[in-house]
């Protein structure tokens, strides 16, 4: 693969774009999405698809899939522009996956999953932290509080920048927990500046590996720790079956990803990187009470609280169908802008390929691998 050209930053276009198309942060869900600009909208919308539209597992190209990689800051950011709203109405405040253990609720499973990681990176307190990709905070408000620890979120997006610093500052994390807007494959920090460094399910977004990981060596501190749940297809995949690359297309497509790869290759990536790997496991192939997709295939079944019940009901396809329904008929009379059930449309057919993927073993949102980098 060719090296990478990465974008040129424009932070103040981007800031002046936000103010544009968000506003003021006071509202969520359905009252957010109501609240957008129409204009900078459609555009936020145009720009992400344009990379989508009309493409399919059958005629995608590799110069297709390079021109999305050419572009990977873009995408990544207009997706969010998109999808944030939606993410913090079906899935709450923490954009990842997780396991489940007999008897545990959605809400405890997701900390746990972050407790796991914070745990196996050996976190403590008074410790400098970078979190890779922090969408709107919720993982890192939860690491802070878990580990004391002082924590940087890395984001693109300004819109979920302005988020995480808000929700930080009403739970009282301020001082432990900032934002800083940049991106992970030419990050502003100094070399040799963090204790550790984390990613929970945001590198996914590189357009190369070992390109995010070589940038994460460089801001760690000498003998400095890397823990990553990484998302993965996994080596049964064969990009030769039509059936396994529709399933990653539509995981890349309905979740802002530029050019996804299997296991041993980000296995080989972070060992490229320079680093020293310690521990790699996909945690997906433990025997759980529920398997990690439960809450998109909409099984109520499987629901083990009646709050799960509620959370849940979202993802089933009645659930998905009504919201869908609804944003489609906001659409329709103006309140919301078009492109919003666009989005929504996509994400779902992404949901249904990340269980399909799940099921068949061909995909992985949560391949851990602990790494550190060389103390000399």
């Amino acid at each position: 693969m060719a090296p990478i050209a990465l974008e040129i930053e424009n932070h103040s276009r981007d800031a002046a774009f936000n103010k544009v198309m968000h506003g003021k942060m006071e509202e969520k869900g359905f009252r957010s999405m109501m609240s957008k600009d129409h204009v900078a909208h459609k555009l936020a919308v145009d720009e992400y698809f344009k990379h989508w539209d009309n493409q399919s597992a059958d005629s995608e190209t590799p110069e297709v899939r390079e021109s999305r990689r050419k572009e990977y800051a873009t995408l990544t950011r207009h997706y969010y522009n998109l999808a944030t709203d939606i993410y913090e109405y079906g899935w709450g405040g923490c954009f990842h996956f997780c396991r489940f253990a007999y008897g545990e609720g959605f809400y405890q499973a997701i900390a746990r999953h972050e407790h796991y990681l914070a745990h196996m990176m050996g976190l403590r307190n008074g410790m400098n932290v970078l979190d890779v990709g922090c969408g709107v905070g919720g993982p890192a408000r939860e690491i802070v509080k878990f580990s004391d620890v002082n924590v940087v979120g890395l984001n693109n997006n300004d819109y979920q920048i302005d988020r995480a610093t808000v929700y930080a500052a009403k739970e009282g994390l301020s001082p432990k927990l900032s934002f800083v807007k940049g991106d992970f494959m030419q990050m502003s920090f100094p070399s040799n500046t963090f204790d550790a460094v984390y990613a929970i399910e945001a590198t996914v977004h590189a357009p190369s590996l070992e390109g995010v990981y070589s940038e994460i060596l460089r801001v760690l501190k000498p003998g400095g720790v890397f823990g990553v749940y990484e998302w993965l297809m996994t080596d049964v995949y064969d990009d030769d079956n039509p059936d396994h690359r529709k399933i990653r297309l539509g995981i890349e497509q309905g979740d802002g990803i530029s050019n996804m790869v299997r296991i041993s290759e980000g296995v080989q990536a972070i060992k490229d990187a320079g680093f020293e790997l310690e521990l790699h496991e996909d945690l997906a192939d433990r025997s759980d009470a529920r398997p990690w997709y439960y809450p998109l295939d909409g099984d109520l079944r499987m629901a083990q609280s009646i709050g799960d019940v509620v959370t849940i009901a979202r993802m089933t396809r009645i659930g998905r169908t009504t919201a869908h329904n609804i944003i489609g008929g906001l659409e329709r009379i103006g309140l919301v802008p078009k492109g919003t059930k666009k989005t929504a449309d996509s994400l779902a057919v992404a949901a249904d390929c990340l269980v399909e993927g799940g099921k068949k073993k061909l995909f992985t949102p949560m391949y851990l691998m602990i790494a550190r980098k060389p103390a000399t």
